[in-house]
């Protein structure tokens, strides 16, 4: 039996505790700032509005204070937004954490001072370089993983004898798990999925969505090597295998669809998705800075595309 922290209560971090709780481990879970969350996860029967379930009661909850990094655990995940990055970066740093962190977070950040792009891990061990980090991307869905459908995920590190031990503590049978050295391009395409399935989604027939999804794996290869990850990481479940789960029916296709149709960005998420967040949109304003100095428009097309359609407000032409 071990001992697991997941810091971050959302559909992702509580999903991810059902694994840990199926394979006999104590597992603990925080949330630093959602009151939602933290009412779901504090309550009697531990349902969670987001994933429409009860969670196990096995699932400790515990309030989010420094005192729990004087803990040891033998794993702490990670399951922040990305917004929560600069937070929990600024904690991390005021303690001496020794135990192994498994990063969930998804996404990019834009360095303004040195204009270049990092990956989240990244920007953990710029500001914390002690760190036993490693990073887990894929296909996968929370409400699904909380309903125990099969699903496969990708655990990188450097060290892959580190990535199996982790991935040897929590994987069971519908929980599959591979390994991968290249944590730079696992975290990359994990990120820009989520462009490249508004794209997808703007398709509006199979024919024509097939296609962009062909161009669309590409521009990722493209951006993956210029960005110092592996080409073959593409092929991966961090790459194709995630962007296939994002473009079949996630809140980036749905908002492609709308873009597709002709609506203006503003006027759809106005219109149809007010309350949805499209992770998409957020990583282009972070990124773009980066990508319209220093990429050429004619080797990524479909990306300047969508840049244009979200920072000018103009209607996506695909």
């Amino acid at each position: 039996m071990k001992k697991i922290l997941i810091i971050g209560g959302g559909a992702m971090g509580s999903a991810f505790a059902i694994p840990c709780i199926d394979n006999n481990h104590k597992v603990f879970i925080t949330e630093p700032y959602s009151q939602r969350f933290i009412k779901n996860l504090s309550s009697k029967n531990k349902f969670h509005s987001a994933l429409k379930i009860n969670l196990p009661k096995r699932l400790k909850f515990k309030k989010y204070s420094n005192e729990l990094f004087y803990e040891k655990y033998d794993l702490i995940v990670i399951a922040l937004s990305l917004t929560g990055i600069d937070f929990i970066t600024k904690e991390l740093k005021k303690f001496k954490v020794k135990s192994p962190i498994l990063l969930l977070t998804k996404g990019l950040k834009y360095e303004k001072q040195n204009k270049k792009i990092l990956t989240i891990s990244q920007t953990l061990l710029k500001s914390v370089p002690r760190l036993n980090l490693s990073v887990l991307k894929g296909p996968c869905l929370a409400k699904e993983l909380a309903r125990k459908c099969q699903t496969s995920v990708i655990i990188a590190n450097k060290n892959i004898k580190i990535a199996k031990l982790l991935g040897k503590m929590i994987s069971t049978k519908y929980y599959l798990i591979e390994y991968s050295k290249d944590v730079v391009g696992v975290e990359i395409c994990s990120a820009i999925k989520n462009i490249y399935s508004m794209i997808i989604g703007s398709g509006l027939s199979l024919n024509k969505s097939s296609s962009l999804f062909q161009k669309s794996l590409l521009e990722m290869k493209y951006i993956t090597k210029r960005l110092n990850g592996k080409e073959d990481t593409v092929l991966s479940l961090s790459g194709i295998g995630d962007l296939y789960v994002s473009a079949a029916g996630g809140r980036n296709s749905k908002m492609g669809n709308y873009l597709g149709q002709g609506f203006t960005f503003q006027r759809a998420k106005k219109k149809f998705m007010a309350n949805d967040t499209v992770e998409g949109e957020q990583l282009v304003r972070e990124i773009a800075p980066f990508i319209l100095k220093k990429f050429n428009s004619k080797k990524i097309p479909l990306m300047f595309q969508v840049i244009r359609s979200i920072l000018k407000n103009k209607k996506l032409l695909i």
